[in-house]
């Protein structure tokens, strides 16, 4: 990872002046950070002038960059990788280095925006199907009507307009890019197109646009806070159920890791 910072939420992983505190689950390193301390990371990342990209981990991306170079390569050059599932805390607890909170997307990305309005950083909206972009923005200007937002524009776009994607992002002005085209295509659009974007802070939200668009509803706090968020989400939607699915693989991925590590210490 190439984050270079000295805050820490929590005194789990390998510390040196230049790295976050990690946990390492599955080959895949998450960072041990809390919702403040991501918040402050980011807007350093902001007020460098410098491409950076977030990624916000949960179990079935881990499982998924088993068998996926292009997103593990993705998430190893990351300049910061969030904990954003219950999957990623219970993960984290069973080899010993717990994490504080969950740090997901869509509270990430109203917190970004709420600094983005104070500080007047435009943010650019890229992901969902046509329309939902417009309305996340649309609704974001109505929670925070000091934010500037540079630019929207759908996901569903295919290889050959990414270049004008790019471009358009580019010439928008933008700081901050919030990409909700899902896992992995969001991650790979980012690290591909990092030093071309213009921006300073580019994150994949996954599935984000749609809850802040208001087409899609959040679970209730108390299911947020037991770690149940997945449960609703596979409620409204049984679709998602491949993606539930994965949270046992993750779990043996990362007890057979936990098991090779205490052999080889024999």
């Amino acid at each position: 990872m190439r984050a270079a910072f000295d805050r820490m939420s929590c005194v789990d992983g390998q510390l040196s002046s230049d790295r976050l505190p990690v946990v390492t689950l599955a080959g895949v390193a998450v960072h041990c950070v809390d919702m403040p301390t991501a918040v402050a990371i980011i807007l350093d990342f902001v007020k460098s002038d410098k491409p950076h990209m977030v990624v916000t981990a949960d179990s079935s991306m881990v499982v998924l960059a088993q068998k996926d170079p292009e997103l593990r390569k993705a998430i190893s050059e990351a300049d910061l990788v969030t904990p954003d599932s219950f999957g990623i805390l219970l993960g984290a607890r069973l080899v010993g280095k717990p994490i504080k909170e969950r740090v997901s997307g869509a509270d990430l990305s109203v917190e970004i925006c709420r600094i983005a309005a104070r500080e007047g950083f435009p943010v650019y909206l890229l992901g969902g199907e046509p329309g939902v972009a417009d309305q996340a923005a649309a609704r974001l200007k109505e929670q925070f009507p000091e934010l500037v937002i540079a630019g929207t524009h759908h996901g569903y776009f295919g290889a050959d307009l990414e270049p004008e994607i790019v471009r358009a992002i580019r010439s928008s002005g933008a700081k901050i890019l919030l990409v909700g085209m899902g896992i992995p295509r969001q991650e790979k659009f980012i690290h591909q197109h990092l030093n071309e974007l213009g921006t300073c802070t580019a994150m994949g939200v996954g599935g984000t646009l749609d809850v802040l668009s208001g087409r899609v509803k959040r679970a209730p706090m108390w299911m947020q806070r037991h770690g149940l968020e997945w449960l609703y989400r596979l409620i409204q939607n049984p679709r998602k159920i491949s993606k539930v699915a994965t949270l046992p693989k993750f779990l043996f991925l990362v007890l057979s890791e936990k098991v090779k590590r205490c052999w080889s210490n024999k």
